[in-house]
């Protein structure tokens, strides 16, 4: 943990779990930060974050880098717990709610603070050097080869090698099926 953390943790500053609709999380950090700046509560919350991951997209044989939702429908917001900054993120729209729990004492929902450990696998994830293969191919999927070899022949996915990269295929060649291991680059949906 680092001096800069460990002074957020000392004044008060805990990263919680927001919920709001799927699909929104962008929007609804762009209307966070707004209202932070507009309350002037920017010594009460410091930091709020959409977790995404970069996943390579294969579509029509293009690999495309594209940034995906870690979880969907939430966000996770650094900040001192008191009223004033519980009442501007909780009204701000988009917001359904904390990530709470039942106060035994006051018998109302206690947002509850993430552990910094859980913090740091989260944003050590989004940082993640090699982004992640999203390859929209399953096992018994029906796909026509479109390079090499084999290509113009129609197949079935009988395996993904996602760390490879690849995909096994049964062809059927000479009236018998055929392991062929492909890039996913050529084949497509058949």
């Amino acid at each position: 943990m680092t001096t800069e953390q460990q002074t957020v943790i000392d004044s008060g500053g805990r990263w919680y779990i927001i919920h709001t609709y799927s699909g929104q999380e962008d929007r609804v950090k762009r209307n966070l930060e707004q209202r932070i700046e507009t309350m002037d509560v920017k010594d009460k919350i410091f930091d709020v974050v959409v977790p995404t991951e970069e996943e390579i997209e294969i579509k029509d044989g293009q690999r495309r880098p594209i940034a995906k939702k870690m979880y969907a429908g939430y966000l996770l917001i650094q900040m001192v717990m008191d009223d004033e900054a519980w009442y501007v993120v909780r009204n701000t729209p988009g917001v359904t709610g904390f990530i709470s729990a039942e106060d035994e004492l006051e018998k109302r929902p206690k947002p509850i603070p993430l552990e910094q450990e859980e913090v740091d696998r989260i944003l050590r994830q989004m940082r993640a050097e090699e982004p992640k293969v999203r390859i929209g191919f399953e096992k018994g999927d029906s796909v026509r080869i479109t390079d090499g070899p084999f290509a113009d022949f129609m197949g079935t996915v009988d395996s993904v090698l996602e760390e490879q990269g690849k995909v096994r295929v049964l062809v059927s060649f000479f009236g018998r099926e055929t392991p062929v291991e492909l890039d996913f680059l050529q084949i497509q949906k058949g």
